[in-house]
C-alpha cells in the first residue's frame, strides 16, 4: 500500500520497512521484492549480496521469478561467485514452472553450452516455450532457427510464422525480414504491397536497411505508386546511418529531381522521428515510458486513395505536428488547409489507401441511421477502433446551428474528427462535439444524455471546393446496399488515429 500510495501517502521507505517485516516472516513475494530492490538499488543502497540472500529465500520456497533472478545472479557473478552450473539449476527450476525469463535463459545456456552440454535441440525447445507465451525476442530467435535449421528441421513456412509473430510484436529485424521475403517471394507468395507494409513498419522504427529498401520500392513503383521525393526521403534517412546502397541511390535520384523536390525530400527527412513499436508486454510493463507521447489524439478518415484525409480543426491546428496511425504504421501528416469556422482540417500523408465517398447532407432525413468508427479515450479504452451507432436526432445543432446535425451516436473524447456515415458507408458528417454537461446543468439543472453533434458533409464539400486537386479525386458515393458489417469493415480501413505532438 505504501509503495503504490493506495489508501496512504506514498512512502517508498516505509514500504521497504514493511517488506522487510513480511520477508523475515517468510513471505516469498516480499523476499523477491526486496531482492529486486537491492539488485537495482531502488530506495535502498544497491547490494548484490543482499539481493542474492533474499532471492534465495524466495527461490527455496519455489517462487519462480526469484529462481530465475537467482540463476541470473549466478550466471553473471553478481553478489555471488560466478557459477554457470548453479545458474542452469535455478533457470531450470523456474522454467519448469513456466517462467518465461527462466525458459529463455535456459535456452540461451543450452545454445551457448554454458553450465550444460551444448544442445541446439534443447535450446530450441525452451525458446519455443517462451515464444509461445508471446515474447518477441524468443519468437525472433525461434524464427532464425527454423530459417537456418539449427536445433530444428529447416522449415521456411515455420520460420515465416515466427518472423510474423515477432514482427507483430514490434521487432524491426523481423519486420525487415518479412518485407524481404515478400519482395523476393521466399517462403511466401511474392507480394510487393505486403513487402512495402513490413519495410515501412521497420523503417518507421529507424531500421536503416528497411529505409533503404522502402526508398527503392518508391523509386521504382513496386507495391506503391512511384514517388521519387518519398524515395529520396528514405534514402537520406538510411544514408545518415551509413547505408552504402542508399548513398549510391541518392547520387542517382538527385539528378532526376528538381530543386524544389530535393528541398521537399530533405524537409521530410528532417521531420522524421523514429518511433519504436512496443510489444504488448513492454507496453504493460513500462506504460510506454521513453516513447514520445502525443499531447492530444483524435480520429480522422481518408477521402482520397492517395492520402488526403479529414479531421476536426480543434484536433489538428494549422501549426500542429501531426502523425496518423494507419494499417501501414505511423505516418507523418502535413496540414494542408484549415477551416476554423466549421471546425475542419485537411491533412495529407503519403501512400495508397482505402478512401470513403462523401455524400451531400442535404438529403439526410431525421431518424436516419448513422454510425462512426473512432478512437475514444485511447489511454483508457485502448487503441483498437470502436464502433458507435445511432440516429440523426435533429437536423440542426445547439441553438439551431444549421451547420451541424444532432446525433444520438454515443461518442466520447477521441471520436472527434471521425466520419459520420450512412447505412451505405457514405460520409454525411464529421463527428465534432458533445453538449457541454456544465452548460446543460447551468441552463436546465439537468445533465444531458447522449447529445452529440457532427458537422454536415455539405460544409465539408464546400471546404474541399477550394482544393480542386482534392475535389477531383473524391470517390463517387455508394448506391448499393451491403450488410452493415461489410460497410463498417470498409469504414474501418479508411479510419485513422490522429496524434498531435509538441
Amino acid at each position: 500500500m505504501y509503495g503504490g500510495g493506495q489508501g496512504v501517502t506514498k512512502d517508498e521507505a516505509e514500504a521497504v520497512k514493511w517488506y522487510h517485516k513480511a520477508a523475515y516472516q517468510g513471505h516469498a513475494q516480499a523476499q523477491y521484492i526486496l531482492g529486486s530492490r537491492y539488485s537495482a538499488g531502488w530506495i535502498v543502497a544497491k547490494d548484490d549480496a543482499e539481493a542474492v540472500k533474499w532471492y534465495r529465500k524466495a527461490a527455496d520456497q519455489g517462487y519462480a521469478i526469484a529462481q530465475s533472478n537467482l540463476g541470473n545472479m549466478y550466471a553473471k557473478g553478481e553478489g555471488v561467485a560466478k557459477d554457470e552450473v548453479e545458474a542452469v539449476k535455478w533457470f531450470r527450476k523456474a522454467a519448469e514452472q513456466g517462467d518465461a525469463f527462466g525458459e529463455s535463459r535456459l535456452g540461451e545456456m543450452y545454445s551457448k553450452g554454458e553450465g550444460v552440454t551444448k544442445d541446439e535441440t534443447e535450446a530450441a525447445k525452451w525458446f519455443r516455450k517462451v515464444a509461445e507465451q508471446g515474447d518477441d525476442n524468443d519468437s525472433l530467435l525461434l524464427a532464425i532457427r527454423f530459417e537456418e535449421g539449427r536445433g530444428v528441421a529447416k522449415d521456411g513456412a515455420e520460420a515465416v510464422k515466427w518472423f510474423r509473430k515477432a514482427a507483430g510484436q514490434g521487432s524491426d529485424l523481423a519486420q525487415f525480414v518479412l518485407g524481404l521475403k515478400y519482395a523476393l517471394g521466399i517462403d511466401v507468395i511474392a507480394d510487393d504491397a505486403e513487402a512495402v507494409k513490413w519495410y515501412r513498419r521497420a523503417a518507421n522504427q529507424g531500421f536503416s536497411m528497411a529505409q533503404s529498401n522502402l526508398g527503392l520500392e518508391y523509386a521504382i513503383g513496386h507495391g506503391v505508386p512511384k514517388d521519387e521525393v518519398e524515395a529520396y526521403k528514405w534514402f537520406l534517412l538510411a544514408s545518415a546511418q551509413a547505408d552504402d546502397f542508399a548513398r549510391k541511390q541518392i547520387a542517382i535520384i538527385e539528378d532526376r529531381l528538381t530543386a524544389d523536390q530535393r528541398a521537399e525530400g530533405q524537409q521530410l527527412a528532417r521531420g522524421f522521428k523514429p518511433t519504436r513499436e512496443l510489444s504488448p508486454m513492454e507496453s504493460l510493463a513500462t506504460g510506454s515510458v521513453g516513447q514520445p507521447h502525443p499531447t492530444g489524439t483524435g480520429t480522422g478518415f481518408l477521402i482520397t486513395d492517395d492520402g488526403y484525409l479529414i479531421t476536426n480543426e480543434h484536433v489538428a491546428h494549422e501549426d500542429s505536428n501531426v502523425r496518423v496511425l494507419t494499417a501501414d504504421g505511423e505516418l507523418l501528416a502535413k496540414v494542408v488547409k484549415v477551416d476554423r469556422a466549421n471546425d475542419l482540417t485537411l491533412l495529407k500523408v503519403r501512400g495508397t489507401f482505402t478512401a470513403l465517398p462523401l455524400s451531400s447532407s442535404r438529403g439526410v432525413r431525421l431518424g436516419a441511421t448513422v454510425a462512426t468508427i473512432g478512437f475514444p479515450n485511447t489511454g483508457l479504452q485502448g487503441f483498437a477502433p470502436k464502433l458507435a451507432k445511432g440516429e440523426i436526432a435533429s437536423l440542426s445543432g445547439a441553438q439551431d446551428d444549421v451547420r451541424y446535425f444532432q446525433i444520438s451516436v454515443p461518442v466520447q473524447p477521441g471520436n472527434s474528427g471521425g466520419a459520420l456515415v450512412d447505412d451505405r458507408g457514405n460520409v454525411v458528417g464529421v463527428v465534432a462535439a458533445k453538449l457541454s454537461q456544465k452548460a446543460a446543468l447551468a441552463t436546465s439543472g439537468e445533465l444531458a444524455e447522449n447529445v452529440n453533434y457532427a458537422v454536415k458533409s455539405s460544409y465539408l464539400l464546400s471546404f474541399l471546393e477550394s482544393q480542386p486537386e482534392v475535389a477531383a479525386k473524391l470517390r463517387d458515393q455508394n448506391t448499393k446496399q451491403r450488410s452493415f458489417e461489410d460497410t463498417m469493415a470498409t469504414v474501418q480501413k479508411a479510419t485513422v488515429l490522429v496524434q498531435i505532438y509538441q
